[in-house]
């Protein structure tokens, strides 16, 4: 039974910290464009070299 004191609040801590995290990728417009490169890499002008 100590150790749920321990695990309770680490639990909770490290929640918050993946919710934090998603809240800022969700702002930065980390999932704006979500099927875009799925369906760039389909089109016919792909190309798999860099531009030099």
């Amino acid at each position: 039974m100590d150790v749920l004191g321990l695990l309770i609040p680490v639990s909770l801590f490290l929640g918050a910290v993946g919710l934090v995290a998603f809240w800022w990728m969700l702002r930065r417009g980390q999932f704006d464009d979500p099927d875009g490169d799925a369906h760039r890499i389909l089109r016919d002008d792909y190309d798999d070299h860099p531009k030099s």
